[in-house]
Protein backbone atom coordinates (compact mmCIF):
# COMPACT_ATOMS: atom_id res chain seq x y z
CA UNK A 1 0.00 0.00 0.00
CA UNK A 2 1.32 3.38 -0.94
CA UNK A 3 1.36 6.15 1.55
CA UNK A 4 -1.08 8.94 0.71
CA UNK A 5 0.03 12.52 1.27
CA UNK A 6 -2.32 15.24 2.46
CA UNK A 7 -3.04 18.14 0.10
CA UNK A 8 -0.45 20.98 0.01
CA UNK A 9 -0.80 23.68 2.58
CA UNK A 10 -0.91 27.34 1.68
CA UNK A 11 1.56 29.39 3.78
CA UNK A 12 1.40 33.14 3.76
CA UNK A 13 4.61 35.09 4.02
CA UNK A 14 4.54 38.80 4.94
CA UNK A 15 7.58 40.59 3.64
CA UNK A 16 8.83 43.38 5.89
CA UNK A 17 9.96 45.95 3.30
CA UNK A 18 7.70 45.42 0.34
CA UNK A 19 4.65 44.79 2.49
CA UNK A 20 3.42 42.49 -0.23
CA UNK A 21 1.45 39.33 0.48
CA UNK A 22 2.90 36.37 -1.39
CA UNK A 23 1.93 32.74 -1.31
CA UNK A 24 3.87 29.61 -2.10
CA UNK A 25 3.13 25.88 -1.78
CA UNK A 26 4.95 23.98 0.93
CA UNK A 27 5.00 20.23 0.44
CA UNK A 28 4.43 18.02 3.50
CA UNK A 29 7.46 16.58 5.20
CA UNK A 30 7.93 12.99 3.99
CA UNK A 31 9.40 10.18 6.07
CA UNK A 32 13.11 9.58 5.61
CA UNK A 33 12.53 5.83 5.10
CA UNK A 34 9.96 4.45 2.69
CA UNK A 35 7.91 1.45 3.92
CA UNK A 36 8.09 -0.23 0.50
CA UNK A 37 11.67 0.29 -0.72
CA UNK A 38 13.38 1.22 2.55
CA UNK A 39 15.54 3.67 0.56
CA UNK A 40 17.12 6.74 2.21
CA UNK A 41 16.30 10.17 0.74
CA UNK A 42 18.73 13.04 1.05
CA UNK A 43 17.94 16.30 2.80
CA UNK A 44 18.01 18.16 -0.55
CA UNK A 45 15.34 15.78 -1.86
CA UNK A 46 13.25 16.06 1.29
CA UNK A 47 13.45 19.88 1.42
CA UNK A 48 13.83 21.16 -2.13
CA UNK A 49 14.45 24.89 -2.54
CA UNK A 50 11.58 26.70 -4.22
CA UNK A 51 12.42 27.84 -7.70
CA UNK A 52 12.20 31.52 -8.57
CA UNK A 53 11.54 32.45 -4.92
CA UNK A 54 10.85 36.15 -4.64
CA UNK A 55 13.40 37.95 -2.44
CA UNK A 56 12.16 39.91 0.55
CA UNK A 57 13.53 43.10 -1.04
CA UNK A 58 11.62 43.87 -4.22
CA UNK A 59 12.50 46.53 -6.75
CA UNK A 60 9.77 48.75 -5.39
CA UNK A 61 11.11 48.90 -1.82
CA UNK A 62 14.46 50.67 -2.33
CA UNK A 63 12.92 53.09 -4.77
CA UNK A 64 10.31 54.04 -2.16
CA UNK A 65 13.02 54.64 0.42
CA UNK A 66 15.11 56.70 -2.00
CA UNK A 67 12.04 58.69 -3.05
CA UNK A 68 11.17 59.48 0.56
CA UNK A 69 14.78 60.45 1.22
CA UNK A 70 14.79 62.83 -1.74
CA UNK A 71 11.59 64.40 -0.42
CA UNK A 72 13.10 64.91 3.01
CA UNK A 73 16.26 66.60 1.74
CA UNK A 74 14.68 69.92 0.64
CA UNK A 75 12.59 69.93 3.82
CA UNK A 76 15.77 69.47 5.85
CA UNK A 77 17.56 72.29 3.99
CA UNK A 78 14.57 74.59 4.46
CA UNK A 79 14.46 73.77 8.17
CA UNK A 80 18.17 74.60 8.60
CA UNK A 81 17.73 77.90 6.74
CA UNK A 82 14.71 78.95 8.80
CA UNK A 83 16.41 77.91 12.05
CA UNK A 84 19.49 80.00 11.23
CA UNK A 85 17.32 83.10 10.70
CA UNK A 86 14.86 82.54 13.54
CA UNK A 87 15.34 84.53 16.73
CA UNK A 88 13.13 82.32 18.88
CA UNK A 89 12.30 78.59 18.98
CA UNK A 90 8.60 79.56 19.03
CA UNK A 91 8.76 80.98 15.53
CA UNK A 92 5.65 79.71 13.67
CA UNK A 93 7.50 79.17 10.41
CA UNK A 94 10.22 77.22 12.24
CA UNK A 95 7.67 75.04 14.03
CA UNK A 96 5.85 74.29 10.77
CA UNK A 97 9.08 73.31 9.02
CA UNK A 98 10.03 71.13 11.99
CA UNK A 99 6.68 69.29 11.95
CA UNK A 100 6.92 68.58 8.21
CA UNK A 101 10.46 67.28 8.57
CA UNK A 102 9.60 65.11 11.58
CA UNK A 103 6.64 63.56 9.74
CA UNK A 104 8.78 62.73 6.72
CA UNK A 105 11.58 61.32 8.87
CA UNK A 106 9.12 59.14 10.78
CA UNK A 107 7.94 57.54 7.55
CA UNK A 108 11.49 57.26 6.27
CA UNK A 109 12.68 55.63 9.49
CA UNK A 110 9.91 53.00 9.34
CA UNK A 111 10.75 52.15 5.73
CA UNK A 112 14.43 52.02 6.60
CA UNK A 113 13.84 49.58 9.47
CA UNK A 114 11.93 47.26 7.15
CA UNK A 115 14.70 47.58 4.60
CA UNK A 116 17.30 46.61 7.19
CA UNK A 117 15.36 43.48 8.18
CA UNK A 118 14.98 42.49 4.54
CA UNK A 119 18.69 42.87 3.87
CA UNK A 120 19.50 40.78 6.93
CA UNK A 121 17.25 38.00 5.66
CA UNK A 122 18.86 38.09 2.22
CA UNK A 123 22.38 38.03 3.68
CA UNK A 124 21.67 34.67 5.37
CA UNK A 125 21.02 32.86 2.06
CA UNK A 126 21.37 35.16 -0.98
CA UNK A 127 21.47 32.31 -3.54
CA UNK A 128 18.03 31.15 -2.44
CA UNK A 129 16.61 34.37 -3.89
CA UNK A 130 18.82 34.33 -6.97
CA UNK A 131 21.04 37.23 -5.82
CA UNK A 132 24.79 37.56 -6.12
CA UNK A 133 27.04 38.76 -3.33
CA UNK A 134 27.71 42.03 -5.19
CA UNK A 135 24.00 42.83 -5.22
CA UNK A 136 23.72 42.03 -1.52
CA UNK A 137 26.68 44.32 -0.79
CA UNK A 138 25.12 47.09 -2.88
CA UNK A 139 21.88 46.86 -0.90
CA UNK A 140 23.78 46.82 2.38
CA UNK A 141 25.68 49.96 1.33
CA UNK A 142 22.40 51.64 0.38
CA UNK A 143 20.97 50.85 3.81
CA UNK A 144 24.07 52.18 5.58
CA UNK A 145 24.18 55.41 3.57
CA UNK A 146 20.50 56.15 4.08
CA UNK A 147 20.81 55.32 7.78
CA UNK A 148 23.72 57.75 8.23
CA UNK A 149 21.86 60.56 6.49
CA UNK A 150 18.70 59.99 8.52
CA UNK A 151 20.73 59.94 11.73
CA UNK A 152 22.28 63.31 10.88
CA UNK A 153 18.82 64.77 10.27
CA UNK A 154 17.64 63.52 13.66
CA UNK A 155 20.70 65.08 15.32
CA UNK A 156 19.91 68.44 13.74
CA UNK A 157 16.32 68.19 14.97
CA UNK A 158 17.61 67.79 18.52
CA UNK A 159 19.22 71.22 18.33
CA UNK A 160 16.91 74.12 19.12
CA UNK A 161 17.17 77.86 18.82
CA UNK A 162 18.36 79.54 22.02
CA UNK A 163 17.04 83.00 22.81
CA UNK A 164 20.31 83.98 24.48
CA UNK A 165 22.34 82.78 21.50
CA UNK A 166 20.44 84.91 18.97
CA UNK A 167 22.27 88.07 18.06
CA UNK A 168 20.03 91.13 18.07
CA UNK A 169 20.48 93.95 15.61
CA UNK A 170 22.08 97.12 17.00
CA UNK A 171 20.09 100.26 17.58
CA UNK A 172 19.95 102.39 14.38
CA UNK A 173 21.05 105.43 16.41
CA UNK A 174 24.30 103.65 17.12
CA UNK A 175 25.22 103.49 13.42
CA UNK A 176 26.25 107.18 13.29
CA UNK A 177 28.44 106.84 16.37
CA UNK A 178 30.06 103.73 14.93
CA UNK A 179 30.69 105.50 11.62
CA UNK A 180 32.18 108.54 13.38
CA UNK A 181 34.46 106.34 15.44
CA UNK A 182 35.52 104.51 12.31
CA UNK A 183 36.25 107.81 10.56
CA UNK A 184 38.32 108.97 13.54
CA UNK A 185 40.21 105.73 13.46
CA UNK A 186 40.87 106.14 9.76
CA UNK A 187 42.02 109.76 10.21
CA UNK A 188 44.35 108.70 13.02
CA UNK A 189 45.71 105.93 10.87
CA UNK A 190 46.23 108.38 8.00
CA UNK A 191 48.08 110.80 10.30
CA UNK A 192 50.42 108.12 11.58
CA UNK A 193 50.93 106.85 8.05
CA UNK A 194 51.85 110.34 6.80
CA UNK A 195 54.23 110.83 9.72
CA UNK A 196 55.88 107.53 9.04
CA UNK A 197 56.18 108.37 5.34
CA UNK A 198 57.75 111.75 6.14
CA UNK A 199 60.20 110.06 8.49
CA UNK A 200 61.15 107.64 5.75
CA UNK A 201 61.80 110.54 3.35
CA UNK A 202 64.03 112.24 5.92
CA UNK A 203 66.03 109.08 6.49
CA UNK A 204 66.47 108.62 2.74
CA UNK A 205 67.64 112.25 2.38
CA UNK A 206 70.17 111.79 5.19
CA UNK A 207 71.45 108.63 3.59
CA UNK A 208 71.84 110.44 0.25
CA UNK A 209 73.87 113.20 1.92
CA UNK A 210 76.10 110.64 3.62
CA UNK A 211 76.67 108.88 0.32
CA UNK A 212 77.59 112.19 -1.34
CA UNK A 213 80.14 112.86 1.42
CA UNK A 214 81.62 109.41 0.93
CA UNK A 215 81.89 110.03 -2.83
CA UNK A 216 83.66 113.36 -2.24
CA UNK A 217 86.10 111.78 0.21
CA UNK A 218 86.89 109.02 -2.25
CA UNK A 219 87.47 111.64 -4.98
CA UNK A 220 89.87 113.57 -2.77
CA UNK A 221 91.80 110.44 -1.91
CA UNK A 222 92.04 109.60 -5.58
CA UNK A 223 93.35 113.10 -6.40
CA UNK A 224 95.96 112.84 -3.65
CA UNK A 225 97.03 109.46 -4.93
CA UNK A 226 97.47 110.92 -8.44
CA UNK A 227 99.57 113.82 -7.05
CA UNK A 228 101.75 111.43 -5.08
CA UNK A 229 102.26 109.33 -8.20
CA UNK A 230 103.40 112.34 -10.23
CA UNK A 231 105.78 113.46 -7.43
CA UNK A 232 107.30 110.00 -7.29
CA UNK A 233 107.83 110.08 -11.05
CA UNK A 234 109.58 113.52 -10.78
CA UNK A 235 111.78 112.31 -7.96
CA UNK A 236 112.75 109.26 -9.99
CA UNK A 237 113.86 111.54 -12.86
CA UNK A 238 115.87 113.72 -10.43
CA UNK A 239 117.58 110.69 -8.96
CA UNK A 240 118.57 109.55 -12.44
CA UNK A 241 120.06 112.99 -13.21
CA UNK A 242 122.00 113.06 -9.91
CA UNK A 243 123.39 109.61 -10.65
CA UNK A 244 124.50 110.76 -14.09
CA UNK A 245 126.22 113.89 -12.67
CA UNK A 246 127.86 111.85 -9.94
CA UNK A 247 129.25 109.49 -12.55
CA UNK A 248 130.64 112.44 -14.55
CA UNK A 249 132.22 114.08 -11.49
CA UNK A 250 133.65 110.75 -10.44
CA UNK A 251 135.23 110.34 -13.84
CA UNK A 252 136.71 113.84 -13.73
CA UNK A 253 138.08 113.24 -10.23
CA UNK A 254 139.69 110.05 -11.39
CA UNK A 255 141.36 111.83 -14.30
CA UNK A 256 142.56 114.67 -12.03
CA UNK A 257 143.97 112.26 -9.49
CA UNK A 258 145.80 110.41 -12.21
CA UNK A 259 147.37 113.65 -13.44
CA UNK A 260 148.34 114.71 -9.91
CA UNK A 261 149.99 111.39 -9.27
CA UNK A 262 151.91 111.72 -12.52
CA UNK A 263 153.11 115.19 -11.55
CA UNK A 264 154.09 114.06 -8.09
CA UNK A 265 156.18 111.23 -9.44
CA UNK A 266 158.04 113.62 -11.71
CA UNK A 267 158.70 116.21 -9.05
CA UNK A 268 159.69 113.92 -6.21
CA UNK A 269 162.40 115.37 -4.05
CA UNK A 270 162.44 119.17 -4.02
CA UNK A 271 158.99 119.67 -5.14
CA UNK A 272 157.41 116.89 -3.18
CA UNK A 273 156.08 119.24 -0.54
CA UNK A 274 154.71 121.69 -3.08
CA UNK A 275 153.16 118.89 -5.08
CA UNK A 276 151.43 117.48 -2.01
CA UNK A 277 150.00 120.86 -1.16
CA UNK A 278 148.80 121.45 -4.68
CA UNK A 279 147.32 117.97 -4.76
CA UNK A 280 145.41 118.59 -1.56
CA UNK A 281 144.07 121.95 -2.74
CA UNK A 282 143.06 120.55 -6.11
CA UNK A 283 141.34 117.57 -4.56
CA UNK A 284 139.45 119.76 -2.10
CA UNK A 285 138.40 122.10 -4.87
CA UNK A 286 137.04 119.31 -6.99
CA UNK A 287 135.15 117.79 -4.08
CA UNK A 288 133.61 121.12 -3.07
CA UNK A 289 132.65 121.94 -6.61
CA UNK A 290 130.96 118.57 -7.02
CA UNK A 291 128.92 119.04 -3.85
CA UNK A 292 127.92 122.58 -4.76
CA UNK A 293 126.90 121.60 -8.26
CA UNK A 294 124.77 118.72 -7.04
CA UNK A 295 123.00 120.90 -4.45
CA UNK A 296 122.28 123.54 -7.07
CA UNK A 297 120.61 121.04 -9.35
CA UNK A 298 118.49 119.66 -6.52
CA UNK A 299 117.28 123.10 -5.43
CA UNK A 300 116.46 124.16 -8.99
CA UNK A 301 114.23 121.08 -9.48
Amino acid sequence: MSQQHPPPLQAYQWTNLGRELSTRSIPPKPQPWSTQTHSYKSKRELYPSPKNASPPLTTKDPSDVVSTLQTSRPLFSSYLRIRSLAKSPNNPELQQARLELESTLTELTADLNDLVESVRAIEQDPYRYGLELEEVQRRRKLVDDVGDEVEKMHEELQQTVSDSAVETLPNPTEFDAALEEEERGRSGDDYYASMEQQRQFELMHEQDEQLDGVFRTVGNLRQQADDMGRELEDQAVMIDEVDTLADRVGGKLSNGMSRIKHIVRKNEGKRSLLGGAVYSVYAGFLQGWTIWYGMGISSSN
